[in-house]
């Protein structure tokens, strides 16, 4: 199993960068106070930091709306997800706790401003992909049971049964969410080099430290780039 990134991306976005982490046996069942403190703690300074500003000017954000653009996607109607998040956060500082590694994809999200996802690799089929769509694909919205088609020229995060993200880094689906039985969990970073790649790169790196420390993950980490578009997960 591994990932790989389409070179016609790339061609419109050689600047486009991504860390991934792979963690496994992770134990996500219960309730971590750490995690969850983390959590708020984060959230806090975020509202401290963004309340009364408008998110969309923040330069890492920013960065995704231009891309949105790019790829005809309205950021106004689909923000990419860290938009979203921080715009939530800036009017109010409350959030939920929803388990031990979505409260920490959350938290370290918000730290670093960045789109991070989680997918568990054991409803994965054959290898995860970032591409554009061919056109007839299926996508499960997060919460529900029926599928809808996809048009053909949408970037997503897909495997070869069904699509996991929408328009790139907006909005995931059913398909491959973390619960709190998940044990092999994918955590890709997206950024833009000369926009975000340190940020990935430390983003990367605590998430590694902090899945090790707080849920006993063995974890291997990863980088994908215009010269390096794929991987196998070992």
């Amino acid at each position: 199993m591994g990932f790989t990134v389409d070179s016609e991306l790339f061609a419109q976005f050689p600047e486009l960068c991504f860390g991934l982490v792979v963690a496994r046996n992770v134990n996500n069942e219960g309730e971590s106070a750490v995690l969850r403190e983390l959590l708020m703690a984060q959230v806090e300074a975020t509202h401290r930091e963004l309340a009364g500003s408008n998110v969309r000017h923040h330069p890492r954000i920013a960065a995704w709306r231009e891309a949105f653009r790019k790829l005809d996607y309205n950021p106004n109607r689909f923000p990419p997800s860290i938009e979203a998040l921080a715009k939530r956060i800036a009017k109010r500082a409350q959030f939920p706790s929803i388990n031990k590694v979505v409260d920490l994809v959350n938290s370290l999200s918000l730290k670093y401003v960045l789109p991070m996802g989680a997918h568990d690799l054991d409803k994965i089929e054959g290898d995860m992909q970032v591409r554009f769509t061919n056109g007839g694909e299926v996508f499960t919205p997060f919460g529900g049971e029926e599928r809808e088609r996809v048009e053909a020229g949408e970037v997503v995060y897909t495997d070869d049964e069904e699509i996991c993200t929408r328009r790139w880094v907006w909005r995931q689906g059913e398909r491959s969410k973390v619960e709190p039985a998940s044990k092999t969990i994918l955590f890709p970073i997206d950024g833009f080099y000369g926009v975000s790649e340190e940020e990935v790169r430390a983003a990367r790196e605590e998430l590694a430290a902090l899945l090790t420390e707080h849920t006993g993950a063995q974890v291997s980490t990863y980088w994908l780039d215009v010269d390096h578009p794929a991987v196998e997960f070992t």
